[in-house]
């Protein structure tokens, strides 16, 4: 199987560097005019793979906001994985898993063996139990062509307590995290398939991202304050590497499928107006 770089370098060439989210929070549901129960769960994930399935790079479904319906609402997460999949899109499910010993080895076969119903293209993981933790998911993912996109630097503010604290050499939390993920990406053409979260909110990082050789994943674009322009400041010459992700932005304009994908096209637009630019 071809490496999870490898297929996401393709898919973002043919299709434009743009990440969306599903995540029907219950405001989201109620502007939609949907009820905050499984059927409106179901209708609106139904609803974004219909407009957006066959046309954007990668889909990222909030994992917790389909977990909170139970069984039900896993079973909804499996079908949309499926049809996102169908569709074309790589998916990369947003569930910021981790564990140590047997628990990150159960985590990994959850997400990232092909044998499970909830097998995707990439995951997001938590690397504050040590990076080296996820070894497990790192493993899974290189032999089944997956990939795992580790926080690094995050937008929320209490984040910065731990990921700007410095360890014994001097160098940040979140410093140690992007040399690691970098070692593991070495040498990978054309793109490594470890990846980072890095919050397009966070103005510039003070961080040297220059040599992770895998994608970069920028949340917090559009509802949540930063928009397009925001990413030079931030990302620097890594810019080429960056995957914009929006979700509220683009979710906001359904639930009419044209209207969704119009906005997807807007800000895809930008972002190839600001990547183009490296």
């Amino acid at each position: 199987m071809e490496s999870f770089g490898t297929r996401l370098h393709r898919a973002v060439t043919e299709r434009g560097p743009l990440c969306v989210g599903i995540d029907p929070h219950p405001g989201l549901l109620a502007r939609w005019g949907l009820a905050d129960d499984v059927q409106g769960l179901d209708r609106f994930a139904q609803t974004v793979v219909e407009a957006l399935g066959d046309r954007v790079a990668v889909v990222k479904p909030q994992s917790a906001f389909f977990e909170r319906f139970g069984s039900r609402g896993v079973a909804i997460l499996e079908s949309t994985i499926r049809q996102l999949r169908d569709a074309g899109s790589l998916v990369l499910l947003d569930v910021k898993r981790g564990d140590i010993g047997s628990t990150v080895s159960a985590y990994a076969s959850a997400y990232l063996d092909p044998s499970s119903p909830l097998y995707v293209d990439a995951v997001t993981a938590s690397p504050y139990l040590g990076v080296g933790s996820l070894a497990p998911m790192f493993e899974l993912a290189a032999e089944h062509g997956g990939g795992v996109f580790v926080l690094a630097l995050t937008s929320n503010p209490e984040g910065a307590a731990v990921q700007r604290a410095r360890t014994a050499d001097g160098r940040t939390v979140a410093q140690t995290v992007i040399d690691e993920i970098s070692q593991l990406n070495e040498g990978a053409q054309p793109l490594g398939s470890f990846g980072l979260v890095v919050g397009a909110t966070i103005g510039d990082t003070g961080h040297d991202l220059s040599r992770v050789g895998g994608p970069l994943l920028a949340p917090g674009l559009g509802a949540q304050g930063a928009g397009a322009a925001d990413l030079r400041t931030v990302f620097g010459s890594s810019l080429p590497a960056v995957l914009p992700s929006y979700s509220r932005e683009v979710l906001n304009a359904g639930p009419d499928t044209a209207a969704l994908r119009a906005a997807a096209d807007r800000v895809l637009a930008e972002c190839r107006t600001v990547l183009a630019a490296a």
